[in-house]
């Protein structure tokens, strides 16, 4: 240790972008935080924000996605607690993608049900959900601007998300404790932005298994007869696999 000196590497910064992905009003839909303060003051931009010297990453999201929005998707051990779902998606590290000074970036994707309407907090100057169909676009061209590389970050979050449901269970993490074949039909449809045959699908999913539970309970709030009510299973991986129809 004693040869090794700091001075002769460049310094650089580390910070946090979260990509916070849930179903409301039957669409996917991503958190954004308007910018408050230069660079991109003004534009709409994933929660995040710079590590500190003293945390972790995962530390770091959760301590950011707090203070913009008042919402917390994991506890202290980095685990998801109330159904969200938390994981790393990627690093980005272009020399030019920050201007202020050379920042990596290690980005985490949040998955959780139904979540409550954000409060802009810290450097934020407004928050909001919005479905991510309009955000990304037909092509990247026709998507909103968002600041920095955000909208690449943002289609590789939702891409993870759609592969994954494919051949994991991570599809009951957009659902409450206790959900319908019916509301997990809705979210796999909201994801993925295609119309599955209910038949089928139920078929599939009480099939496979693992996957979906019994509570011994039913519902009536999708209106109609009862429904039986599911819980998510032990299954982590899905065999066989709900493949996402082709477009």
């Amino acid at each position: 240790m004693s040869r090794y000196d700091p001075s002769a590497f460049p310094p650089f910064a580390v910070t946090v972008d979260l990509v916070v992905l849930t179903v409301r009003d039957h669409a996917l839909c991503a958190l954004l935080v308007k910018r408050g303060e230069a660079p991109f003051q003004g534009y709409w931009a994933l929660p995040g924000g710079f590590v500190r010297p003293d945390e972790g990453l995962a530390e770091a999201a959760s301590r950011e996605l707090a203070e913009e929005t008042g919402l917390r998707a994991h506890s202290s051990a980095g685990q998801a607690t109330a159904g969200a779902h938390l994981e790393q998606l990627a690093t980005y590290g272009h020399p030019q993608r920050d201007p202020r000074m050379r920042v990596v970036s290690v980005a985490y994707l949040v998955l959780a049900p139904d979540l409550p309407t954000p409060r802009p907090g810290g450097d934020a100057s407004g928050a909001r959900w919005a479905p991510v169909g309009e955000l990304l676009g037909a092509s990247p061209a026709d998507g909103v601007p968002l600041a920095f590389d955000h909208g690449q970050i943002l289609a590789e979050g939702v891409e993870r998300a759609r592969s994954k449901i494919e051949y994991s269970s991570l599809a009951t993490a957009f659902c409450p404790p206790e959900f319908t074949v019916g509301e997990l039909r809705r979210v796999y449809e909201a994801v993925w932005g295609v119309v599955l045959d209910p038949r089928n699908f139920h078929r599939k999913v009480t099939g496979t298994p693992g996957f979906l539970l019994p509570s011994g309970g039913t519902t009536t709030r999708q209106g109609g007869r009862p429904a039986q009510l599911f819980t998510a299973g032990g299954a982590t991986l899905l065999n066989p696999p709900m493949l996402r129809p082709e477009s």
